[in-house]
């Protein structure tokens, strides 16, 4: 448990360093979807080690019928924490500071071509 808690305030550092351009008011609600991310993005990688090591699906045996196939609750719990975490990311991208794109200015290189070029 305390490796996780290590890897949680690692995450939760990275996250910080990358929203650390948010304006003042928006800080204080972005560190509550900061620590939710930190912790959804560790627990994830916690639940893709285990169901890479036992796989998505199990078998089921309940009562006198055959065993089957089943979906792992674990599997649940991974789409779940993606869809969330997806969600606060976008949440927190929305908080940044909109940056106003330049306008692409394509060089025309026609004409130095031409002008390069030696009549011969």
């Amino acid at each position: 448990m305390k490796d996780k808690q290590k890897r949680i305030k690692t995450e939760k550092n990275r996250l910080t360093k990358i929203y650390r351009d948010l304006p003042d008011k928006k800080k204080a609600i972005a560190q509550g979807l900061i620590e939710r991310a930190a912790y959804i993005r560790v627990s994830m990688q916690d639940l893709e080690e285990f169901l890479d090591e036992n796989g998505y699906v199990e078998k089921f045996k309940q009562g006198a019928q055959d065993p089957y196939d089943r979906k792992r609750p674990q599997a649940d719990l991974y789409v779940q924490f993606s869809t969330q975490y997806n969600k606060i990311i976008q949440q927190l991208d929305g908080m940044l500071p909109k940056v106003k794109e330049q306008p692409v200015v394509e060089e025309d290189i026609f004409d130095d071509f031409v002008d390069s070029r030696e009549d011969v």
